[in-house]
């Protein structure tokens, strides 16, 4: 019996063309994320358990440019550091070249954390209390994004057996013509739509400052530590120590991090 198989729909990678003015996919992903988070945050705002009088609208304007100069700058350089250091020492030239491709969501992480700091220590107010508000808004954030990798048709997943994995997929810009895991969606689902769900009910209730942050770390280490086995590998680097990916490495602190804040989070409740 011949098993039929998916291919990927090859989505035209301009979504729309208007005269020499082209609107890709990719960038209406972005546009969507950021209407999103802000969407999302005006909602915040307005409640009495998360929206924390310190924050205005003016702020949460602020503090999403103060991310999004953040996730570009640090996902830029976390590519550059994690992922391909010898190339980019070689080729300085090329860092800031972000339209050739290489961005890292753990660079990314890195950037939109000291980004949060600065707009924290420019507003006078605890980290936490800006971290601890923008946490929820992330996840959504992160599935437009998967959705916009899978629209793409990059970042594909490991070889699957299409008998085991019915909606396995051949992805054309694999070019070996081998049905594989579309982890995109497998991450759009737990980092994006799962872990929003998780985070915006965990903060729906009074928590001790830091605890959402942390819980955000746990969440999504754990979400990417698991789609990575989904997921192909970046080429340059394959498969590490112990069987691992760069992703599942770079996961394992974020979710060590978050389970250090949420318990100090906790036991400062318990001292004050």
């Amino acid at each position: 019996m011949t098993t039929s198989v998916w291919t990927h729909p090859q989505f035209d990678p301009v979504a729309l063309a208007l005269g020499p003015i082209a609107i890709h996919w990719y960038g209406l992903m972005y546009l969507l994320a950021f209407v999103g988070v802000l969407a999302l945050g005006r909602i915040r705002l307005g409640s009495q358990a998360a929206g924390r009088p310190q924050f205005t609208p003016r702020d949460l304007d602020d503090v999403l440019l103060y991310g999004v100069l953040g996730v570009v700058l640090g996902g830029r350089l976390g590519y550059v550091i994690f992922y391909k250091p010898a190339y980019y020492l070689a080729h300085p030239a090329e860092i800031l070249a972000i339209w050739q491709g290489g961005m890292a969501f753990h660079g990314g992480l890195l950037g939109v954390i000291a980004a949060l700091a600065i707009f924290a220590w420019r507003r006078r107010v605890p980290f936490f209390t800006v971290a601890d508000f923008i946490a929820p808004l992330v996840p959504f954030g992160l599935a437009a994004g998967r959705m916009g990798n899978f629209i793409n048709g990059e970042l594909w997943g490991r070889v699957a057996d299409p008998t085991a994995i019915p909606w396995a997929m051949v992805f054309p810009q694999a070019g070996d013509g081998l049905a594989r895991h579309p982890s995109q969606l497998y991450q759009m689902g737990l980092e994006g739509i799962g872990l929003f769900i998780i985070l915006w009910w965990y903060s729906s209730r009074p928590r001790p400052l830091g605890a959402v942050s942390g819980m955000f770390l746990i969440g999504y280490g754990g979400f990417r530590f698991l789609a990575e086995f989904a997921r192909e590998p970046d080429q340059f680097l394959g498969v590490l120590s112990l069987g691992l990916s760069m992703g599942q490495w770079l996961s394992i602190p974020m979710i060590l991090l978050g389970l250090v804040i949420i318990r100090i989070a906790h036991r400062r409740v318990r001292v004050d």
